[in-house]
């Protein structure tokens, strides 16, 4: 009988995780190219108050966006990718901070990083962005535009 209630959660729990997955809009996300995700995280970032700016495709010194909020300017490295993000969007992102003068270096992706990722990260004071928190942070935006449609408050522009 244990294990029956063991195998019911377990399934429970799993139909949860996939509704929160349909729900965030990753399936969509994984589906995009990359320029797309540039300018998809634009939108998320600005929901949460950022100013967001989408950098030129080429010739872009390492950053995808630049974004802003509370005096703090910050360079993000977008990865679009299937497999792991290694060490090679750290390094770019860092060197992204230098040249547009940022206080912090994110790099965000669909995907995970690779061990070597996160340690090059932890060293250089880059904030890494996986798959899991991209999720987090899309439901909390789908949640915000949710509230503000029910409340009437979404802005019309003129």
């Amino acid at each position: 009988l244990g294990v029956v209630g063991v195998i019911v959660i377990m399934v429970v729990i799993q139909q949860k995780r996939a509704e929160r997955l349909k729900r965030s809009g990753i399936a969509e996300i994984d589906k995009m190219d990359g320029v797309q995700f540039e300018h998809y995280l634009g939108h998320l970032f600005r929901s949460q108050g950022y100013k967001a700016e989408v950098t030129k495709a080429a010739g872009d010194y390492g950053a995808d966006l630049v974004i802003s909020k509370d005096g703090k300017r910050i360079v993000v490295q977008a990865k679009r990718y299937k497999k792991n993000v290694g060490l090679k969007a750290v390094q770019e992102v860092q060197g992204a901070k230098a040249h547009y003068r940022a206080n912090g270096a994110w790099v965000v992706t669909n995907s995970n990083f690779t061990q070597q990722a996160y340690e090059l990260a932890k060293s250089n004071g880059v904030r890494l962005i996986s798959r899991d928190e991209l999720v987090e942070m899309l439901l909390v935006m789908k949640e915000k535009l949710s509230a503000s449609k029910k409340s009437g408050s979404v802005k019309t522009s003129a």
